[in-house]
């Protein structure tokens, strides 16, 4: 991926799972009653947990149980696991503006009324973040967002009215009507400094703020609509969705601005002379990102439970450009290797393993009947993905004239991560385009004119004692050697994405029982939930890991046996990012994301400034 992609990617360590509603709230109440007993002195310990529980957690209680319903039936889709979070951020920011404002106050002669006004500007801080995240998930208008935005503020503003006495100094109402809104005998002292002008300043308050969100909104929306015609609310409200539940609203926006493409589907499969499969090696020609399980960031895990064998999913020649946008989209990929799988014509001979080196690139290929599987690696020059055209063009010259089908696979084996000026992309033009193309041009006639003789396999694989967090995806490490004539070539595929520089040839020095061996990854993005990058060997000892696959390749050699093999493609219509879109997605997030941050510091300096006249002059 490019820097800027790989700063996209890189937001995916913002991810994680809103908790269940019934924690947010109870967690909002413990720490309402922990603020009570720092902020209150009742006789009773147990009194000014409750009065915190009152006054500060009732209004986050209200805000959780009664935004969902509100929300919803004015068209939104606010779920009570996030609007109880909401909540709960809501109340520790007017905790931490209060336990701000109560210092201060103490060093100073600014006294209770410079706290009650940071209350006020909490309160009105709170309404302007809820109104954001409101129209960002729900897409309201700012009018109609503003109703289930405002729980929160108006039912602590409720509280203060009744509790401070404010009733007293209004000439409204009977004794009855005294009795249930002004109880100023039940609350705490604190609250008896508030006047009837402190509910008009706060009400001016959540107007001016809810204009500088407005404002925010359109100034940021701007680049999104101009560079890709959809709104930035869109990407905000699908991103807040996964990172909190996991949803799939992300996927609804990058299904907005795909692309449709044809790509090919490429399934080389073993079978035994019962007819029972062995091993399948599934190629989609795409990518499989951009993170997580977004879009087909999962895709090596569902080509592998698909196969009726061992299956291997290596990583195709395509970069993030032909991403999937919606997990949907895997399935016509299965599809189509499904498709594949039936059309295959099986054969009982291959050729010995062929290695061949072209500039900077190194190919291995062996060839099944008139069929070939061509492995290709820049190691231990630093290299991340080959343009989907320069694979189709590769690929196109290994079968011209000499092959039918050729499944070549970019072994994705060395990076250095996102340093460096050179991030090491196969475009088309470049030098190691050429070095790819030709190189294939000659392997393919190498394998047309090798003696064939009959084919043995033998598979091993090993889940792994790493997860993901640590740079190994579900799949582990899987291992096929295929041996032709005595002569044995392994194929080592590790679940992740891209290996540390150095690493693929301590492999290969270290397995010295075959007599190739290539080291693939799938280039699974399960294991960018945690960072954008989190390349094999960067999280978990190497000796470890060396000494697993060279025991994995032993237990193969162990399991040959008399195969047949066939390959067979078929065309997927899928719809993808599409040519350039990603770096324009990954561009314009990015500067919007600096450029939001910097302009919501601007915004904050400005309110804050404004309120603090409105302070002075009321």
């Amino acid at each position: 991926m490019t820097a800027t992609q790989g700063d996209l990617a890189g937001l995916s360590r913002y991810i994680f799972r809103a908790p269940r509603w019934y924690s947010s709230i109870t967690f909002a109440l413990f720490i309402a009653a922990l603020t009570g007993l720092a902020a209150f002195d009742s006789r009773y310990i147990l009194e000014d947990a409750w009065q915190g529980v009152f006054y500060i957690g009732l209004p986050t209680l209200l805000a959780g149980v009664l935004t969902p319903p509100i929300d919803r039936k004015l068209g939104g889709q606010l779920t009570p696991n996030r609007a109880s979070l909401l909540a709960l951020g809501c109340e520790l920011l007017v905790i931490g503006v209060l336990t701000g404002a109560s210092v201060i106050a103490a060093l100073t002669p600014l006294g209770q009324i410079f706290v009650f006004d940071a209350l006020l500007f909490a309160l009105a801080a709170i309404f302007a973040f809820r109104l954001l995240i409101v129209m960002a998930i729900s897409r309201h208008s700012l009018p109609v967002a503003a109703i289930p935005a405002s729980v929160q503020t108006v039912a602590a503003a409720v509280l203060l009215f009744v509790y401070s006495g404010t009733m007293r100094y209004l000439e409204i109402g009977g004794p009855l009507t005294r009795s249930y809104l002004s109880r100023p005998d039940e609350a705490p002292p604190e609250l008896l400094v508030i006047l009837p002008g402190d509910f008009v300043l706060l009400a001016v308050l959540c107007v001016l703020y809810a204009a500088t969100v407005w404002l925010f909104l359109v100034v940021i929306d701007r680049p999104w609509r101009r560079s890709l015609g959809v709104s930035a609310l869109d990407f905000l409200r699908g991103f807040i969705g996964h990172i909190a539940e996991g949803s799939r609203e992300l996927e609804d926006f990058f299904e907005e601005i795909g692309e449709e493409a044809l790509v090919p589907v490429t399934v080389l499969a073993f079978r035994r002379p019962d007819g029972t499969e062995k091993a399948r090696f599934v190629l989609p020609m795409i990518h499989p990102g951009p993170m997580g399980e977004i879009g087909g960031g999962n895709l090596p895990l569902r080509i592998a439970e698909a196969a009726d064998g061992l299956g291997f999913p290596p990583h195709a020649t395509a970069g993030h450009d032909f991403n999937l946008v919606t997990e949907r989209e895997v399935e016509t990929i299965l599809d189509a290797a499904e498709r594949a799988h039936d059309r295959i014509e099986y054969g009982e001979r291959a050729t010995p393993g062929e290695r061949l080196e072209e500039g900077e690139a190194t190919l291995i290929g062996q060839a099944f009947g008139d069929d070939a599987l061509v492995t290709v690696t820049f190691s231990p020059g630093f290299a991340d993905d080959i343009e989907y055209a320069v694979g189709l063009s590769a690929r196109a010259e290994g079968h011209a004239g000499h092959l039918e089908d050729v499944l070549l696979i970019d072994a994705h084996n060395c990076n250095n991560g996102l340093d460096g000026p050179n991030l090491g992309h196969v475009v088309p033009g470049g030098e190691r385009s050429f070095d790819l193309i030709h190189g294939a041009e000659r392997l393919g006639e190498r394998l047309a004119d090798a003696e064939q003789g009959p084919v043995r396999l033998g598979i091993a694989a090993d889940e792994t004692p790493w997860d993901p967090q640590e740079g190994i995806g579900p799949l582990g490490i899987r291992v096929a050697v295929v041996e032709v004539d005595g002569h044995s070539t392994a194929y080592v595929l590790i679940d992740g994405n891209n290996m540390e520089p150095g690493l693929r040839e301590r492999i290969i020095d270290a397995v010295e029982d075959v007599d190739l061996l290539e080291v693939l990854t799938s280039d699974t993005h399960i294991v960018n939930t945690v960072e954008a990058e989190n390349q094999v060997g960067g999280a978990i000892p190497e000796d470890d890991l060396v000494a697993l696959i060279d025991d994995l390749v032993g237990d193969a050699l162990d399991d040959l046996e008399s195969v047949e093999a066939g390959m067979a493609s078929e065309q997927a219509e899928v719809t993808v990012f599409g040519n350039d879109r990603t770096e324009t997605l990954a561009s314009t997030a990015n500067a919007v994301v600096s450029m939001g941050a910097a302009m919501a510091g601007l915004f904050i300096a400005v309110v804050v400034a404004v309120s603090l006249l409105l302070f002075l002059l009321t």
